[in-house]
């Protein structure tokens, strides 16, 4: 018998790999859309009643979320997105691959997820409101090639 133990989904790390600018600042909070789906085609087949065919099309990703506190302007990951969302196309989108790691209670990784050529499309600061005593959240969604499981 394994001695695999279910692992907590709290401890991560997110790693931005050979980009520019360098992303050193990889604290988040939360990280979803590790996910990866194949769409599929529908035939239906003349006189079967019984079933209907799905065919594969393609391999399709939502785009990779990443969120944490509002931090400085001078951040690695807000000139990117700033670079990429509001320079109005000016200049070439510089996409980054992304490596993020599921980590034991001793920091030892788990499981490992490479997800290649990501690049920001939406950048969004959650609500303020004066009424709440919370956190200032951003969150950066990035679209990306592929997804895999490296660990």
């Amino acid at each position: 018998m394994s001695d695999f133990t279910i692992p907590t989904a709290f401890h991560f790390e997110v790693s931005f790999q050979g980009g520019d600018p360098d992303i050193p600042d990889t604290a988040f909070q939360e990280v979803s859309g590790i996910e990866t789906e194949i769409s599929t085609e529908e035939l239906v087949e003349g006189g079967e009643n019984q079933f209907v065919h799905k065919l594969p099309k393609q391999v399709k990703h939502p785009n990779l979320k990443l969120k944490r506190g509002l931090t400085e302007a001078s951040s690695g990951l807000v000139t990117w997105c700033q670079n990429t969302l509001e320079g109005g196309f000016a200049k070439p989108i510089k996409p980054q691959d992304v490596i993020i790691t599921l980590l034991d209670e001793d920091a030892a990784p788990i499981a490992s997820w490479s997800v290649t050529n990501a690049y920001p499309v939406k950048w969004t600061v959650g609500n303020l409101d004066a009424m709440k005593n919370e956190l200032a959240v951003e969150t950066v969604e990035l679209s990306y090639l592929s997804l895999k499981r490296t660990k």
